[in-house]
């Protein structure tokens, strides 16, 4: 099987594991009573423990060793950041709605790579943001319908997300992506730890100690398997199918809730996910330019 192939498989597989992450987190806090603060540290636990089942006890200590720990504390702090309140808007907003907001991720990191890493913008990115933007007005129909407090924390996770995206991408040049996953959850351990300790409740069902458990399984196995698609193909060839995630939520939402979006919603995430694509397509043409720009000078060397 080809590597772009696989690499489309992987990332496929990967946003339906977040689709399963954030599904089973609003059912634990919403249908089982579980803290929010509970459920947060141990997804990280849960990280920290199928890491350490998968590489093995010779495989662990390599992972603590970092040629810039001031960028994986802030990478770090920030997954758990958005880790947080990503968790608590699943648990009173719909998952299409909070699914939709995230989407706008590749347009923030845009946005955002002009100021924080020195990119140029032109006038095809900045009309796809405008467009995102747009879309994401429809979901939410501010002065139209009630607006939910909840989507405070999605708009905040969704932004810490993107400088998460923008500080992980300077952070690839330093550390592997198996010392960036386990910092990121070790971190996030630590920091969820007072809150989950003070908010702790032992529950005796099975089935919620099994869905936690999980919940590191999901979160890791996904950002590993992203990781492991972005060194098979470019990332202009994978990005695009991490919209899937948008029908593996909505038949999770299905099936487990039985909730069905609105239009209002669909149409918004159709048009974010279509400014997304645009912008994708923008980028490659852009990095094709810049490979037959540079053609001439290496056959003059």
């Amino acid at each position: 099987m080809p590597d772009r192939l696989k690499a489309i498989l992987l990332v496929c597989v990967a946003v339906t594991l977040f689709a399963g992450l954030d599904t089973s987190a609003k059912y634990l806090a919403t249908r089982l009573s579980v803290p929010v603060s509970q459920i947060v540290w141990v997804r990280f636990l849960g990280q920290i423990f199928w890491m350490a089942v998968v590489l093995g006890p010779a495989g662990m200590p390599k992972l603590i060793k970092t040629k810039n720990l001031k960028l994986q504390l802030t990478r770090s702090t920030l997954m758990a950041a958005t880790t947080l309140l990503n968790f608590v808007a699943v648990k009173y907003l719909r998952l299409d709605q909070t699914l939709s907001i995230t989407f706008l991720t590749p347009l923030v990191v845009a946005a955002l790579a002009v100021p924080l890493l020195g990119e140029h913008v032109g006038w095809h990115r900045v009309m796809a943001i405008t467009v995102g933007f747009i879309g994401i007005l429809i979901v939410v129909r501010p002065g139209y319908t009630r607006m939910e407090p909840a989507f405070v924390f999605a708009f905040g996770s969704m932004f810490a997300y993107s400088l998460l995206m923008i500080v992980t991408r300077k952070l690839s040049l330093f550390d592997p992506p198996l010392v960036t996953l386990f910092f990121g959850a070790t971190v996030g351990a630590v920091a969820a730890a007072p809150f989950a300790l003070a908010d702790w409740t032992w529950f005796p069902s099975v089935e919620v100690w099994v869905l936690l458990l999980a919940l590191g399984a999901l979160g890791g196995g996904g950002h590993f398997l992203i990781i492991r698609a972005y060194t098979l193909a470019p990332v202009s060839a994978v990005t695009p199918f991490i919209y899937i995630e948008l029908i593996s939520m909505i038949a999770l939402s299905y099936l487990v809730f039985g909730a069905v979006p609105d239009r209002w919603s669909l149409i918004g995430s159709m048009v974010i996910v279509a400014s997304g694509l645009y912008l994708i397509h923008r980028e490659r043409i852009a990095h094709r330019e810049n490979l037959m720009a540079m053609e001439p000078i290496e056959e003059k060397r």
